[in-house]
């Protein structure tokens, strides 16, 4: 049952030509990622940032053209408060997904070529992810991303930021440097909890989202 809720942390139910919002529970427990990310942290970052982010979403949609639309359309469409909620609700869907108990430790096959091309090694993604996550002023998202060409990036945005609005790229991980995603655990240490997230985030993932491109 598991397996069948990992793509489901953010569903759209549709009536007609309205589409509302809806949470889900995570795909693994809450204390499944300890001790990289405390079950503590989980139950506040999906449990109420996250679903305030729904919320607020399925609330500014109400009534307006953007009821009918995917929340990806909605994120690449809208602006201002609207933007705002819709691209944190897929950008929390997107980074819960990435995460396994059971996470692939480093990239293989494609993608793992892929890697090489671009950063020289996994260990110099590692440390460029890294550099990006703790050089990045405030709060925002660091992203590996994936161009037309194959070609693999890191780009950084902030608050709430998303690599769907520039043409050509597809996400492929996005990691959440908001203080809400490691400051119970972490306190101000930011470079600790990105250190701490390599254990838990599934290389076997973001590699099939690598492959889903073409």
């Amino acid at each position: 049952m598991l397996t069948s809720l990992i793509l489901l942390t953010l569903m759209s139910v549709q009536t007609a030509s309205k589409t509302i919002f809806t949470l889900e529970p995570l795909p693994y427990d809450y204390a499944a990622l300890e001790p990289a990310i405390s079950g503590e942290t989980l139950r506040y970052h999906h449990d109420k940032h996250e679903a305030a982010y729904v919320a607020k979403l399925n609330e500014l949609i109400a009534g307006t053209p953007y009821e009918s639309m995917s929340l990806e359309e909605i994120v690449v469409k809208s602006d201002g408060a609207l933007f705002n909620n819709a691209a944190q609700a897929w950008n929390h869907k997107f980074y819960f997904e990435s995460l396994s108990p059971d996470a692939q430790k480093e990239p293989s096959g494609e993608f793992a070529e892929a890697v090489d091309d671009n950063f020289g090694s996994f260990e110099g993604l590692k440390e460029q992810l890294t550099k990006a996550c703790t050089s990045l002023f405030g709060s925002g998202w660091v992203w590996l991303v994936v161009d037309a060409s194959g070609g693999l990036d890191i780009i950084s945005e902030q608050n709430a930021g998303n690599p769907l609005r520039h043409k050509g790229l597809k996400p492929l991980l996005g990691i959440d440097v908001w203080e809400h995603a490691y400051y119970i655990d972490y306190r101000n240490r930011r470079a600790d909890s990105i250190a701490a997230l390599w254990s838990v985030i599934d290389w076997k993932k973001v590699g099939e989202r690598y492959e889903s491109r073409k």
